[in-house]
């Protein structure tokens, strides 16, 4: 039986979805504040975290924060707020998905199998071995990522969005099937976050290494391949 944490200090709010994910199969725990969480989220094993962002005594960001250090047990953000610097804030923490209170329950429980099906790629995945474009390396089980002999620190979006280019070599991927692929649904059009973090790679992979492998297929998405390509 998969296990769900629920960390939410709106009380209504998390009984009504235990009682929910009860109903549909999963176990499940909950904490009304940032620090009992913390405190279930790096002592017990779950299968994912429902984590709210407004938090008493220890706010959603700096919990997301503090169980990424040792875990990358999917974490779903909940949240009231509907700016996209929020937004990208908690994915650039390391949140897997976020979903804007009010939401549908049906549409919360679509984002859970959805990250519960990621945890079981992930895990598959760690059979994978070290894949590469040029002089750049990716290590899809220690997640380590470098260019010749110099490692470079990525956050998990950013370390899946390179593997997931760098699995299709040579291959034009959209924008749309990107984020499909990456953030496990898809975004509506006026989205950017696809181009954001492509930015985020050039400014971390390209530029300090003057290399030139990610390429834009104007109107459609993006390629990497080897420079002499």
């Amino acid at each position: 039986m998969e296990k769900i944490l629920i960390i939410e200090d709106e009380e209504k709010i998390a009984r009504f979805i235990e009682l929910e994910l009860k109903y549909e199969g999963y176990e499940v725990e909950k904490a009304l504040n940032g620090r009992d969480g913390l405190e279930l989220a790096t002592t017990q094993p779950f299968d994912l975290i429902l984590l709210d962002i407004m938090l008493p005594e220890l706010n959603g960001i700096e919990v997301l924060r503090r169980i990424r250090k040792d875990s990358d047990v999917p974490i779903l953000l909940l949240t009231a707020r509907d700016a996209v610097v929020d937004k990208v804030a908690g994915l650039d923490g390391g949140a897997d998905d976020y979903i804007t209170k009010p939401f549908a329950i049906e549409e919360l429980l679509a984002r859970i199998r959805v990250g519960l099906r990621k945890k079981t790629n992930d895990s598959t995945a760690k059979a994978s071995t070290e894949v590469r474009v040029g002089r750049l390396a990716l290590d899809p089980v220690k997640r380590e990522v470098r260019v010749d002999k110099s490692y470079i620190e990525l956050t998990k979006k950013e370390f899946d969005l390179l593997h997931y280019l760098m699995e299709n070599k040579n291959i034009v991927i959209s924008r749309e099937t990107i984020l499909e692929h990456i953030w496990g649904y898809y975004f509506s059009g006026e989205t950017n976050a696809v181009d954001v973090y492509i930015r985020y790679l050039r400014s971390k992979i390209e530029e300090p290494f003057n290399l030139k492998i990610i390429h834009t297929v104007r109107g459609v998405g993006y390629v990497i391949k080897d420079e002499k390509d």
